[in-house]
């Protein structure tokens, strides 16, 4: 007994020391060997009795050792969180990520401005949002602007063309063709829509209207050459309504494959491969060839002396492409747009695909357009279309 009292004794006595643990509100040891306040306790009488005693004299070991080299950093990391009110660390200010914050998109970020993710449809300089255009209740498939009218033509999966007005941006009338909008472009005051086994001609100038049949299945993607509109389907073939031309035809596949054709014979002249997963989206820019995949990749051909086209520059994306479009912005500057499977458009400064801004979506872009006076049009899987703006008047339209 007299053996015990003196350890008890001495280990009190030594209870000149505050408890680090105790001032970070941390400690779990019951008793603790040192002061839980600021000053010495007054001299005991060397014994402890369970009944008058504050501790319990039941042991239990502190949340950290004493002998941890890494106490004081977490002893130090816990008085400040303690002297700032409780809450995190300050941190110092990071710069936001170029990824939108899924939460904020979905309206339920809870982290606000300390959020890292962007809290905006867009990022980048030169361009603004005008309006949203928000009516169709599915994908949106296609966006025409004919020329010489002002009015804006949406085509969706919903089974209707809406038409917009341009000045207000209202709904002026809604066709409902009883039927998914699989594909639309626009060919002077022409709109041609994709069906299921046909296409529907409409003359908005003229106020003419007729179905074009030839097509098996859907009609994927439309382009017009010269005098001729061509239609790809999802059998892999290619239907024509032709004039006369002496350009060139360009079709990309599901079967990873470019076919160049020769619009006046409609032959296939070369078979181009390069990529290895379905050819999303082509377009023209001067000599070069513009390609997309699902493979990652946008691709740039160039003719050559020998005949062929060849691949000069690759530039890959971490998302598969779904679609390329381009246009000048108001320093005559050439800028892709490539709609990527991660619901973002990304912008790029060409020949260099210097990264210019980006776009973002609630689900995946499918369609994009080009409009007189620095505007541009984005349709979404919501629904939605977007229209945007350079800030000043783009000089040169470079891209077909």
């Amino acid at each position: 007994m007299d053996i015990k009292a003196a350890r008890r004794t001495e280990r009190f006595g030594a209870r000149a020391t505050t408890c680090v643990y105790w001032q970070a509100g941390k400690c779990n040891r019951n008793p603790c060997n040192f002061l839980h306040r600021e000053t010495p306790l007054p001299p005991t009488t060397g014994y402890c009795n369970a009944n008058t005693d504050s501790h319990k004299c039941t042991k239990k070991p502190h949340s950290s050792s004493a002998n941890n080299k890494s106490a004081p950093k977490y002893i130090l990391k816990n008085v400040l969180i303690r002297k700032i009110g409780g809450g995190n660390l300050v941190r110092d200010h990071q710069k936001p990520t170029q990824s939108i914050c899924r939460y904020w998109v979905n309206g339920n970020c809870v982290r606000g401005e300390k959020c890292r993710k962007l809290h905006s449809w867009f990022y980048g300089n030169g361009f603004s949002t005008l309006a949203k255009l928000q009516e169709h209740k599915k994908v949106i498939t296609g966006i025409a602007l004919p020329a010489g009218s002002d009015k804006l033509y949406s085509g969706s999966t919903d089974g209707t063309i809406r038409t917009w007005d341009c000045h207000t941006g209202q709904c002026v009338n809604v066709v409902n063709l009883g039927a998914e909008v699989i594909s639309m472009i626009s060919e002077g005051p022409w709109i041609f829509i994709g069906l299921r086994n046909a296409v529907k001609a409409w003359n908005v100038q003229a106020a003419l209207e007729f179905t074009l049949y030839g097509p098996m299945g859907r009609v994927l993607a439309m382009v017009v050459g010269g005098e001729t509109l061509f239609a790809g389907d999802e059998d892999g073939v290619i239907s024509a309504w032709r004039g006369s031309s002496e350009s060139m035809l360009y079709s990309g596949s599901m079967d990873h494959s470019i076919k160049v054709w020769d619009m006046n014979t409609l032959q296939c002249k070369m078979t181009l491969s390069g990529h290895a997963d379905t050819v999303t989206s082509l377009i023209c820019w001067d000599s070069y060839l513009l390609s997309s995949s699902t493979d990652c990749t946008v691709k740039v051909w160039v003719a050559t002396e020998e005949g062929p086209l060849k691949v000069t520059y690759t530039h890959r994306e971490e998302n598969g492409v779904r679609a390329l479009c381009g246009m000048t912005d108001a320093d005559a500057k050439p800028i892709l747009f490539c709609s990527c499977l991660d619901n973002s458009v990304r912008l790029y400064e060409l020949p260099s695909f210097s990264e210019r801004g980006r776009l973002f979506a609630r689900l995946e872009v499918r369609s994009l357009e080009i409009g007189p006076g620095g505007l541009f049009f984005t349709g979404d899987g919501t629904g939605l279309v977007t229209v945007w703006k350079w800030l000043e008047e783009p000089k040169v339209a470079s891209f077909s």
